[in-house]
């Protein structure tokens, strides 16, 4: 059972949100201020924290910033702050991901449970081998770098994710919702062709001939599968 931490200052908040959230199964740990939130937070060690941004004694920011000191918890914020600058200062202090008031309890469960899916999937790409070679295609998880020969390409976070799911399973097809289960998360409402062009713009740099893709192979109404014979 995944352990939340939720620091809020309003009662109004945090009591109904804490009930749903130990509903949805999770155990939880509420604050209501951002000195005792740190304090919980270093002494609980919960799975992720859920911070709000506007408190007294210490606000989220900085309690944010206080805990990427020495610790890698997910955090996501609340901020009733509608200015773009103010949601890029959380993300840049280390926050994981925002969502702004007024907010509904299902969209708040669903961003949580994409973000402990990123983590755990996180820990097993740290648990897994650092690289992967394809042919002339190395991929070094850890570092989150590739190589085509010795020339490195420059890919996108989500092309990344997308590489590293289809070349550690070789052989195997991936289904598409398989796809934003792990990428993008269960929960994802964007357009489901955003896979597409993500997989045309992943192709572009690591295929020959994109037309005649070598490595990422359609599986026309179910996926994509990696080239398992190309794979060392």
């Amino acid at each position: 059972m995944d352990t939340v931490l939720l620091v809020d200052d309003e009662k109004m908040i945090t009591d109904p949100l804490a009930r749903a959230l130990t509903y949805a199964g999770y155990q939880v740990i509420v604050a209501h201020n951002g000195s005792e939130g740190l304090a919980l937070a270093r002494e609980k060690q919960p799975d992720v924290v859920i911070l709000d941004v506007l408190m007294p004694q210490m606000d989220g920011w900085e309690v944010c910033q206080k805990l990427r000191q020495t610790s890698t918890v997910p955090i996501l914020m609340l901020t009733a702050l509608g200015d773009e600058v103010d949601r890029v200062l959380g993300l840049e202090l280390g926050a994981d991901d925002y969502l702004t008031k007024p907010f509904s309890t299902r969209e708040l469960i669903a961003r949580l449970k994409a973000l402990l899916r990123r983590v755990e999937l996180d820990r097993r790409r740290q648990i897994a081998d650092d690289q992967l070679t394809v042919g002339d295609l190395r991929i070094e998880l850890n570092t989150r770098r590739v190589f085509k020969g010795e020339r490195e390409l420059q890919l996108r976070q989500k092309e990344f994710d997308l590489l590293a799911l289809l070349a550690s399973r070789p052989g195997e097809v991936i289904t598409r919702a398989d796809f934003f289960d792990r990428v993008w998360g269960t929960d994802w409402l964007g357009d489901t062709r955003t896979l597409d062009v993500h997989i045309r713009w992943l192709r572009e740099k690591i295929e020959a001939d994109p037309g005649q893709p070598r490595f990422i192979q359609t599986v026309r109404g179910v996926g994509y599968r990696f080239a398992a014979e190309e794979s060392s």
